[in-house]
């Protein structure tokens, strides 16, 4: 049997191998449904080739380093060359017979692997060495990603190439018009895309939200597993030749303990992300490893009623797609953990503040030998994105932009006694820890089960 994991008290697995791919950037398009509890929709990732394979030669020969990445390591040791039984293999048109998954002692029967929910192969047993899954022999690469408790429905490629503009990203490549070529093509395309210079940040989340609706090029075999999604792409042994954008099809499961389904102080339903104790693994197929930073933008739906809340650097507006139905749009320019994206959607009401005038601002200035100062002091080390450490305006803002959200039942309490310690909050902060690393903040009030600190990150 699978070892079983209390997430409570245990580490959780980092199945994903970072190594090899890094995701980059994702693309969300997703809708709530209450009645049934689940959020369903699609994700888009864009990737950029790990640290450990690179180019070794003018030759353009692939060279892995002996190491190997953690989830490896783990697999390696605990759960390679031990025989497996009753394995489900996914086909399409012809048997994929080199694709198993060793485990310890592990029953895989309630393992799902199937290409897009077209057919379910016989099993296999085999005895297979781990790293070959990694890659490390003669067998198709495999890109895994941490995911838990989640509905898998279909993989694919995304033809970045058929989106109008991208051929400007293509200038520097020497392609033919052979079939491999197009798929180093595709790659190319999203290569330069997520390098672009963080000032053209903007050119670069259009491309990305274009690049997220381009069509389908051909699907990709998958197999879930309690901690992890894997995927493979037949033919495909290095992760540089893999494709670099793919389209999960996938929804939650009520039970999934990535978000919380409640109701409010008010008695209304709701929903938020617990960020812990599993993350967002059981909300969106991601990696989890420190290593991988990336950027993200998210379009959610949701009934009219509903209020869409989340950590992005814009202040969203609901756009009305139907009489019934609301639609609200995010995104986030600063790499971060996948951990650390959040969202909580329910009946809340905006707890309206006088507005943000320059007489506030100044109230909570520094004086200026203070802020020139920090100006020179502040010196940033990370990767490059638009950052307000070196914008001269932000570093003089005390208190960022802020909006307060609540069940209705608690308007006049925020009104009251919440509206006016957020600048002096803010303000402090800003005096003892320096720039804002946000452009703003929202805060939201939420039901008294919530158990974590996960929406305060």
């Amino acid at each position: 049997m699978e070892t079983q994991l209390d997430p409570m008290k245990d580490d959780l697995p980092l199945m994903a191998n970072t190594s090899h791919m890094l995701v980059k950037h994702y693309v969300l398009d997703l809708d709530v449904d209450f009645k049934s509890k689940v959020i369903e929709g699609i994700i888009v990732l864009f990737f950029e080739t790990g640290s450990r394979y690179r180019k070794t030669s003018s030759t353009g020969e692939e060279s892995c380093q002996p190491q190997f990445d953690g989830a490896c390591k783990m697999r390696a040791s605990e759960l390679c060359h031990i025989p497996v039984t009753n394995v489900s293999a996914c086909s399409s048109k012809k048997e994929c017979n080199d694709f198993a998954v060793c485990g310890k002692g592990e029953d895989t029967s309630d393992k799902s692997c199937n290409h897009s929910n077209k057919e379910q192969a016989s099993g296999i047993s085999t005895l297979k060495n781990c790293c070959d899954i990694e890659n490390h022999g003669n067998k198709d690469f495999l890109l895994i990603l941490d995911c838990c408790d989640l509905s898998v429905l279909k993989v694919e490629e995304v033809d970045v190439a058929a989106v109008s503009g991208t051929e400007k990203f293509t200038t520097s490549a020497k392609l033919t018009d052979a079939s491999k070529e197009m798929e180093k093509l595709r790659n190319q395309i999203v290569h330069e895309l997520v390098t672009l210079p963080a000032d053209r940040w903007k050119e670069q989340l259009y491309f990305f939200t274009c690049c997220s609706k381009a069509p389908g090029c051909g699907e990709l075999l998958f197999t879930t597993s309690t901690w992890s999604l894997e995927i493979r792409k037949s033919g495909i042994q290095t992760p540089t030749d893999f494709p670099h954008a793919i389209r999960i099809w996938y929804k939650t499961k009520p039970e999934g303990k990535s978000v919380t389904w409640t109701t409010d102080q008010s008695g209304r339903p709701c929903v938020y992300t617990m960020g812990s104790p599993i993350n967002n693994r059981a909300l969106f197929p991601c990696q989890e490893p420190p290593v991988a930073l990336s950027t993200w933008q998210a379009s959610v739906r949701t009934a009219a009623g509903f209020v869409v809340l989340m950590s992005g650097e814009n202040s969203a507006e609901p756009i009305q797609l139907h009489e019934d139905i609301l639609s609200w749009y995010y995104y986030v320019t600063m790499p971060m953990p996948a951990s650390t994206f959040t969202i909580a959607v329910g009946c809340w009401q905006e707890v309206k503040q006088q507005s943000f005038t320059a007489a506030i601002q100044t109230k909570f200035s520094l004086p200026s030998l203070q802020a020139d100062l920090r100006w020179h002091e502040e010196i940033c080390g990370h990767v490059e994105y638009p950052c307000r450490f070196q914008n001269p305006a932000a570093r003089l803002q005390a208190v960022i932009p802020y909006r307060v959200f609540a069940p209705w039942c608690l308007m006049e309490h925020c009104e009251e006694h919440l509206l006016q310690l957020i600048p002096q909050c803010l303000s402090a902060a800003y005096t003892t820890l320096g720039t804002h690393p946000f452009s703003r903040l929202d805060v939201l009030i939420v039901p008294s089960n919530f158990s974590s600190l996960g929406m305060a990150r």
